[in-house]
């Protein structure tokens, strides 16, 4: 076949003031290129000299406090010779049934900075990069895994890295010195600042699609349409399904960021009528259904995996020491104090409850045709919580959810147990840097490691 294929650029729907990228279409040549001459027919098949140069991606997903302890478990087999090696999910790892033979199930790995430094944040400004954290005013840690990889990698995509949260960070310190910052940012640019994280939709949908200018409040889709339809007749019968998929999905996250917006804009109305002196702080434009927050928040990490406008992201579900209430499941306390009481039917609720977050992420990309396989095929989501139980504020261990083969350099569908291996051989580094080698980032150390995770 004589057409090069090296899909290494994406194509970019151009409207007035604003940029939306495409997900993979298999009739066009090249990402960013002119859609060959035949491009109604299908793509012929590729042979052997053809090069598809797919997207790898990597995210975390992270919950402060800890899990029920009782219902977070995973196992292969029941104990009989017969037994298939299909995973056997605990109570609260439910969500993951659909998708379990595409996910890994670890346990026993931690954070030894994060250990015998006393409770929360000292266990949490770490987790993704085995720092040791300073104490009193200066902020000093280390620069987190997906920021090594947007460094790396930054340069490939319009943007770097998306770093997002469903709660605002807190200031001030800890009893134990420690600052709140800490217990507040999981990415971190360097060893001494957290990467800014975006807590608002609508300003993460505007930013992943460079929505600018006066008109940012109006559809990106109806400014686009034009391109869009151009793009349409060029492409194959089912590119053109997908082509529509991906619209339609697009314009169900505008209306519903739209929706914020809206919000915002009428406490700003509000607030202008009143005496700035007595003055209380205007709402801040943020879902009042925190469900609503995390699948938007999820659904935009989704699209910016899918149209490779980033590689890398972060998602503070809920950080260390949260705040946040869960009156849809039937729980009378803030999230932190409820984690006091891990092992209570109510604490698991909140446990299972943030596993149907990182599942309905996985599930969300495995859902993306892309290439040979889908988004999630061609990622690395991580879920990490920064203890495994409150009552203990117990960091000797963590809980670990992996999810995507990443272009089949991860074996999938498994329980690993390290909890027996020894400290050197069940560090969160060393998962971390088994992982860059798959990202195609080659270090000799990561945080506290040097080796990397053995039968991962």
């Amino acid at each position: 076949m004589g057409r090069n294929r090296n899909l290494s650029r994406r194509l970019m729907l151009q409207g007035t003031g604003v940029a939306i990228a495409l997900p993979w279409l298999e009739s066009l040549a090249v990402w960013g290129a002119p859609a060959p001459a035949d491009a109604a027919e299908p793509a012929p098949s590729r042979d052997a000299s053809e090069s598809v140069d797919v997207p790898r991606r990597f995210a975390v997903l992270f919950m402060g406090n800890g899990i029920n302890p009782d219902h977070w478990w995973a196992k292969q087999g029941n104990g009989s010779e017969s037994a298939s090696d299909e995973l056997q999910l605990g109570q609260s790892l439910q969500p993951l049934e659909p998708i379990k033979h595409k996910v890994n199930v670890i346990h026993g790995l931690f954070n030894k900075q994060a250990t015998g430094v006393g409770i929360h944040p000292g266990q949490t400004g770490n987790i993704l990069s085995g720092a040791a954290l300073q104490r009193g005013a200066v902020l000093r840690g280390g620069i987190s895994v997906d920021q090594v990889l947007a460094k790396e990698l930054g340069d490939a995509t319009p943007q770097a890295s998306i770093v997002l949260g469903c709660e605002q960070p807190i200031t001030g310190y800890h009893e134990t010195n420690f600052s709140m910052a800490y217990s507040s940012h999981i990415s971190w640019q360097n060893t001494a600042a957290p990467v800014p994280m975006e807590v608002y939709p609508s300003l993460a949908f505007d930013s992943l699609f460079d929505n600018r200018g006066s008109q940012r409040m109006s559809s990106i889709l109806d400014r686009a349409r034009e391109h869009a339809e151009h793009i349409r007749r060029q492409v194959s019968h089912a590119d053109r399904a997908k082509l529509d998929e991906y619209l339609t999905s697009v314009r169900e996250v505008e209306t519903r960021v739209q929706r914020m917006r809206d919000h915002q804009h009428k406490a700003e109305a509000k607030a202008a009528d009143r005496n700035p002196l007595t003055l209380s702080r205007p709402d801040d434009g943020l879902p009042e259904d925190i469900r609503e927050h995390m699948r938007l928040m999820c659904d935009l990490i989704a699209m910016a995996f899918q149209t490779d406008r980033t590689r890398v992201a972060t998602l503070l579900l809920c950080r260390d020491l949260s705040g946040l209430f869960y009156p849809f499941l039937d729980v009378r306390l803030a999230h932190h104090p409820a984690s006091h009481d891990e092992r209570s039917d109510a604490y698991e609720r909140i446990s299972r409850y943030y596993c149907e977050q990182f599942a309905y992420l996985a599930k969300k990309l495995d859902a993306m045709p892309e290439a040979d396989g889908t988004v999630l095929d061609h990622s690395c989501l991580l879920f990490l919580s920064n203890m495994w139980t409150g009552s203990q504020h117990d960091s000797t261990k963590v809980p670990v959810l992996q999810a995507g083969s990443l272009c089949n350099s991860i074996a999938t569908g498994r329980s690993l147990d390290y909890l027996s291996a020894g400290d050197d051989n069940r560090k969160l580094c060393s998962l971390y840097l088994a992982i860059l080698d798959r990202m195609n980032v080659k270090l000799d150390q990561f945080g506290d490691a040097t080796t990397r995770l053995a039968g991962f």
